[in-house]
């Protein structure tokens, strides 16, 4: 129990230091005005490294939270980072989380539909105008944003997550003599 717990407060702390960091850093250093999506990301990691049930619930408590504060409506992002946290557990049952390549496609793949995801209920929801190819220009800066933080603190976030893992999945045994 006090393993999780210690997990769950990392998770926050990193969410903070993430939230600052899209918040100031990123709104000075950016790419043609367009910032990476570093909250898609970390529910990506918390359902690769944790779990579903993880990646659901933080997914949840980070979407409500940003569209708290930056949305139009309470509970958008939520189900979309709460599928993105589901698709972390999916992608660690299929695929090795040890290969950087294969970290950077789910990172894509991620941000891809997220955003595809929030594109449309912009659309059908709030009547914005389609502009596919500044949709598919920002996609793209976007990927290759994350793209380049991935290969930069890759190293970090592996060690980062098995830390994680160990800390959620550890089997205490105890051994019984008769």
């Amino acid at each position: 129990m006090k393993n999780k717990l210690k997990t769950i407060l990392i998770i926050l702390l990193l969410f903070i230091i993430i939230y600052f960091l899209q918040i100031n850093f990123f709104s000075w250093f950016n790419i043609a005005g367009i910032m990476p999506n570093l909250f898609v990301l970390l529910v990506l990691f918390i359902g690769l490294f944790v779990g579903k049930s993880m990646g659901i619930l933080f997914g949840i408590l980070f979407g409500i939270i940003l569209d708290a504060l930056f949305g139009r409506a309470i509970g958008i992002s939520a189900v979309f980072l709460a599928i993105v946290g589901f698709l972390g557990e999916i992608f660690d049952k299929n695929f090795s989380k040890d290969s950087r390549i294969t970290i950077i496609a789910m990172s894509v793949l991620s941000t891809t539909f997220y955003e595809i995801c929030i594109y449309l209920v912009n659309i059908f929801g709030y009547g914005a105008s389609v502009e596919i190819s500044t949709f598919i220009y920002n996609i793209v800066i976007e990927n290759i944003f994350n793209v380049f933080l991935i290969i930069i603190f890759y190293s970090g976030i592996r060690k980062l997550g098995y830390y994680l893992e160990n800390c959620f999945y550890q089997k205490e045994f105890q051994t019984r003599y008769f």
